[in-house]
C-alpha cells in the first residue's frame, strides 16, 4: 500500500473515500450516546450532521457509517468510523478505527481512500485527556498498514481485495506540531512493516518455514536493514553444549537453527546496558513422543511466532536507531517423534551446566530457551526478554486478550510497562516467586521441565526459565493465547498477530 502524508484540509481532498473518526462524549453512567467528531473541520462536520442527529449511529468501537456524495466535500463518500467512549479513548482506539476503514473499503471495491488525522483539540470535554499528535499519527498508520493484509496466500482463488493508496490528511499548520505528526507518521510505517513481517514468518505452513528457511529469512532481513547476522546449526550447539536445545532437535531430519542478530550503534556507551532478545521458534511441534491431540495441530505452525516477534522488532530497531545495543536470539527446530527423539525420563544437560529431567517433551520450548538465554549472557547480554507460545496453561487463565508478564526484576517491568501507552498491546503480569521453585525440584536432576501438576502451569513453565537467567534483570512474555487472531475483527484479518513487536521494540528503546 502507497501511504502518505499530506496537510491538506481534509473536505478540499479528491478521493474516492474519506474516512472520519467520531467518538461518544456522553459521560453520564446511563446516558444516551452523543456522538461528536474529531475534526475541526466544518465541512465534514456540516456533511456529517443530519445523519448523525439522527441517533441511530452510536459510535461504538469498530462501527461504520458510510455516506454518499456528502454535501460540500470533495470525496465522493465519507465514511464515519467509530472509536468508542471518550472516557477510554487512546491511541489504540485510533489504531483499531484506521484499521477498521480499511477492512471497510476491501470488500467494496475501492482500491484508495483517505484519512483525516483525528484531531483531539477538536473535543471540548474535560475528562479527555490529550492524546499527542504524534503517538495518534503513528498509531493510524500502524492500523491501517497492519489491517491491509490478509492471510489467504496459497488459495488458489485468491481474489486481489488490496488497498492500493492510503493518504493520511493532517490539517494542523504549526510547524512543531507538523514535525510531530511526520516523526509519528515515518516511526508507524517502520513499527508495521515489521509487525507485518512478523505476522508473514508466522503464517508460512511448517513444510515451508523449516528452522532452515527460518535463518535464511532472518539473514536476509538483516542484510536489508544493516543487522550483523550469524545462522548457525548443529555443530555449533555442540560446540556451545546447548543440551537441551539439541534434545527437541534431534527427533527431526530438519536441523535446527541458531540465529543471532545484533544491532550496535555507533556511540553506544561504553560499559552501557546490552539487551538480549531471545525467542522460542518451534517451526512445527507435535509434541514429539508425548504427541499432541490430532484436533487443532495444524496451527502448531506458528509455535515460531515468539522467534517472529523478536526478527520483526530486530528489524524495526534497526531503522529507529535506539542508542543502545540489542542482541537477537533465535532458537529453532522442529518437535517430532522420530526414533532418534528425547523421550520422557531422559536427562539432558544444558549449556548452562544444569540437569534437566524430561517429563513431557511437549514442553520443549522452554528447552530451547533455557540455552538461549544462557547463550544470551555469555554474549554480554546485561538485561533479558524472551518471547514464546508457551503453555495453554496462560491462555485459559488470561484468554486471547493479555499476554502473560513474568519478571524478576521490578525496574525492567516498569519500564517495559511504560511502553504500552505507546505500543497498545495488553499484558497481565503473573508471579514468579520463589515459593514456586519446588513444583519443578526434580529428584533424578537438578530440575524438571514441567510442575509436580497441572496447576499453575504458565508459572511452573516461567520458573524453569527463572532458572537460566539468574540475578539478570529478565521479562518473559507467554504469547500463546494472543499470537493468532481466530476471531472476526472489524480492523484486523484473522490469522498471525505479531503480537509484541510493538511493544519489545519501545522497551528497546526505553534504554
Amino acid at each position: 500500500m502507497d501511504t502518505r502524508l499530506l496537510f491538506q484540509d481534509p473536505a478540499t481532498f479528491t478521493t474516492p473515500l474519506l474516512a472520519a473518526f467520531a467518538v461518544d462524549i456522553a459521560t453520564g453512567k446511563d446516558a444516551e450516546p452523543l456522538v461528536a467528531l474529531m475534526t475541526t473541520s466544518d465541512a465534514i462536520s456540516n456533511a456529517a450532521a443530519r445523519v448523525l442527529g439522527a441517533g441511530e449511529f452510536k459510535a461504538t468501537l469498530g462501527e461504520t457509517l458510510l455516506l454518499h456524495a456528502p454535501s460540500g466535500l470533495k470525496a465522493e463518500r465519507l465514511l464515519i468510523v467509530g472509536v468508542g467512549k471518550v472516557k477510554t479513548l487512546s491511541v489504540n482506539e485510533i489504531r483499531k478505527g484506521a484499521g477498521t476503514a480499511i477492512r471497510a473499503l476491501k470488500p467494496r471495491g475501492l482500491r484508495e481512500l483517505a484519512i483525516a488525522l483525528p484531531e483531539d483539540h477538536a473535543l471540548s470535554d474535560e475528562h479527555l485527556e490529550s492524546l499527542p499528535c504524534l503517538l495518534m499519527s503513528r498509531a493510524l498508520v500502524e492500523g491501517a498498514e497492519l489491517a491491509e493484509v490478509d492471510y489467504d496466500t496459497y488459495r488458489s482463488d485468491r481474489k486481489d481485495l488490496s488497498v492500493q493508496a492510503l493518504t493520511v490528511l493532517a490539517s494542523e499548520s504549526d510547524k512543531m506540531t507538523r514535525a510531530e505528526i511526520q516523526s509519528g507518521f515515518e516511526e508507524g510505517l517502520i513499527l508495521a512493516a515489521a509487525q507485518n513481517f512478523t505476522r508473514s514468518l508466522v503464517n508460512e505452513p511448517g513444510n515451508v518455514l523449516t528452522p532452515t528457511v527460518l535463518g535464511q529469512r532472518a539473514a536476509a532481513m538483516c542484510a536489508e536493514v544493516g543487522l550483523r547476522c550469524e545462522v548457525h546449526s548443529t555443530a555449533k550447539l555442540h560446540e556451545l553444549g546447548m543440551g537441551a536445545f539439541w534434545a527437541v532437535s534431534q527427533g527431526s531430519a530438519e536441523p535446527p537453527a541458531l540465529i543471532v542478530m545484533t544491532y550496535e550503534p555507533a556511540g553506544s556507551p561504553a560499559g552501557g546496558p546490552v539487551l538480549g532478545l531471545v525467542g522460542k521458534g518451534i517451526t512445527f511441534d507435535t509434541g514429539g513422543i508425548s504427541i499432541k491431540p490430532s484436533e487443532g495441530m495444524e496451527k502448531m505452525k506458528y509455535d515460531m511466532a515468539g522467534a517472529g516477534a523478536m526478527i520483526g522488532a530486530m528489524r524495526a530497531i534497526a531503522q529507529l536507531k535506539p542508542a543502545v545495543k540489542v542482541i537477537g536470539i533465535v532458537c529453532s527446530a522442529e518437535n517430532m517423534p522420530d526414533g532418534k527423539a528425547f523421550k520422557p525420563g531422559d536427562v539432558v544437560t544444558a549449556m548452562s551446566g544444569k540437569t534437566i529431567e524430561i517429563i513431557n517433551t511437549d514442553a520443549e520450548g522452554r528447552l530451547v530457551l533455557a540455552d538461549g538465554l544462557h547463550y544470551a549472557k555469555t554474549l554480554g547480554c546485561t538485561h533479558l526478554i524472551d518471547a514464546a507460545t508457551l503453555t495453554g496453561a496462560c491462555v485459559i487463565a488470561l484468554g486471547t486478550l493479555n499476554v502473560g508478564l513474568f519478571s524478576n526484576d521490578e525496574a525492567t517491568v516498569e519500564s517495559f510497562q511504560a511502553g504500552l501507552r505507546v505500543s497498545g498491546e495488553q499484558f497481565w503480569r503473573l508471579p514468579c516467586t520463589d515459593d514456586y521453585r519446588d513444583q519443578i525440584k526434580s529428584q533424578i536432576a537438578d530440575i524438571m521441565n514441567t510442575g509436580k501438576n497441572r496447576y499453575g502451569g504458565a508459572i511452573t513453565a516461567a520458573m524453569f526459565l527463572k532458572e537460566f537467567v539468574g540475578e539478570t534483570p529478565w521479562i518473559h512474555l507467554d504469547i500463546a493465547g494472543c499470537a493468532w487472531n481466530d476471531e472476526s475483527k472489524h480492523w484486523l484479518a484473522n490469522g498471525p498477530t505479531g503480537i509484541a513487536v510493538r511493544s519489545i521494540t519501545e522497551w528497546v528503546r526505553s534504554y
